[in-house]
């Protein structure tokens, strides 16, 4: 009886106050970012939310699984309609090459930008200097955290988005799935890097299976496709949770957040079973009523009192480093063709979203002794400061869609 207490509890801190707030302040910052800002501002005052049972055991598996759904539904969308729009609005198909370069330059641009400013300018200041490793793999950890795009939280933002605006929405979730499998990937080999041959296991069966699981779903997806197309609906609803079980349990065998695998595990699924299940509905539930519960805490686990004045000047100038070097990195090599300048900056102002995904490449590699508490501190603010300027920065560029005007 107490867990379920503490979940209503935990429901009604993370979940209706945020939606009662995003409704108040007429969608100014998206959903998914208040329940992150409610989280850390509890940290930094020390609410004692433990006393309430917060966060809820329930809680904290239900907001992960929701999670999990949003990516899922975010990946089945890519058959929805993926050129929304008409006119300006409209998205030209991307070719595989053209999508992975455009990625490449998204994420190694920033990276390498940002790696040698703080190289530069940031590692000599006082309290910056990495504890346990050599001011260049310090810097070059800084760098991938601010590279790196949000995954989990550009779902939610790009579930927002006007019709009109979601196939930009698509198209910039593409280029966070390949930056977020590269983000994992980068911390392995900075992790392997700083500790040398020791940090190198073999695979065991457990890995090849992982990937055997995942080129079977994809076969099985290709073959439904071409001789499968219109099974029963009940069969449709029994594949779901095997491919989103599947793929998210594949992806973390092999190293690679779940969310990367269930991504997947959505854009495999055959189109023709996907336009027949509820995607938006399903999205939209999971969004607004659960996965709330997983932002919040999230941001309750950040250490308050490394929230200091000096790390938030420090963050101003990180922020400025990341929009400027993301953006510019879309603009200058789109990942898609005949994208005008407003689709261009605005894939960008998604894509320089941090989220969660910074908070938990940041956390990893202060545990590890690779960048120091105050530099932390300040990647913790720069995730803040650039989820809540996703919004208006999107606006700003995309303009008013035809269902606004």
């Amino acid at each position: 009886m107490e867990k379920i207490i503490s979940l209503f509890a935990d429901f009604g801190v993370f979940v209706l106050f945020p939606w009662v707030l995003w409704r108040v302040t007429r969608r100014v910052l998206p959903i998914v970012v208040l329940p992150i800002l409610l989280g850390i501002l509890m940290a930094v005052w020390h609410v004692p939310v433990e006393s309430w049972g917060i966060p809820s055991v329930y809680g904290d598996d239900i907001g992960w699984v929701a999670v999990l759904v949003l990516a899922f539904t975010a990946g089945l969308e890519m058959w929805l309609n993926p050129n929304h729009g008409e006119g300006e609005d409209a998205i030209p198909a991307p070719s595989l090459g053209r999508l992975l370069g455009g990625a490449a330059v998204a994420l190694g641009g920033p990276f390498l930008i940002g790696s040698v400013v703080i190289y530069q300018f940031f590692l000599p200041l006082h309290g910056w200097a990495a504890p346990q490793v050599s001011p260049l793999l310090g810097a070059i950890s800084l760098g991938l955290c601010i590279a790196v795009s949000a995954l989990p939280v550009l779902i939610g933002i790009v579930r927002e988005l006007e019709p009109t605006h979601r196939a930009v929405g698509q198209l910039a979730l593409k280029l966070a799935v390949v930056d977020d499998a590269a983000l994992w990937i980068g911390l392995a080999i900075l992790q392997f890097v700083a500790k040398g041959p020791s940090a190198l296991h073999s695979w065991s069966w457990l890995e090849f299976l992982a990937v055997l699981m995942l080129v079977a779903l994809a076969s099985a997806g290709g073959w439904a496709a071409r001789h499968f197309r219109h099974p029963p609906l009940i069969v449709i609803w029994a594949a779901v949770p095997i491919y989103l079980a599947a793929g998210s349990w594949a992806s973390m065998q092999l190293g690679l957040h779940e969310l990367i695998g269930a991504y997947f595990a959505g854009a495999i699924m055959p189109p023709s079973w996907v336009r027949r299940l509820p995607v938006e509905e399903v999205g939209t539930f999971a969004l607004i009523w659960l996965a709330p519960m997983f932002f919040g805490h999230s941001g309750l686990k950040i250490d308050g009192d490394a929230l200091t004045w000096p790390s938030l000047v420090a963050s101003l100038a990180l922020v400025a480093v990341s929009i400027v070097t993301k953006m510019g990195a879309v603009y200058l090599f789109p990942p898609a063709a005949g994208l005008t300048s407003r689709q261009r900056l605005s894939v960008g102002a998604l894509l320089q979203c941090k989220g969660l995904m910074e908070i938990v490449a940041a956390t990893i590699l202060h545990a590890q002794g690779m960048i120091s508490e105050f530099a932390f501190a300040a990647l913790m603010v720069l995730a803040v400061i650039s989820t809540s300027l996703t919004g208006p920065l999107f606006r700003l560029f995309s303009g008013k869609s035809a269902e606004q005007a």
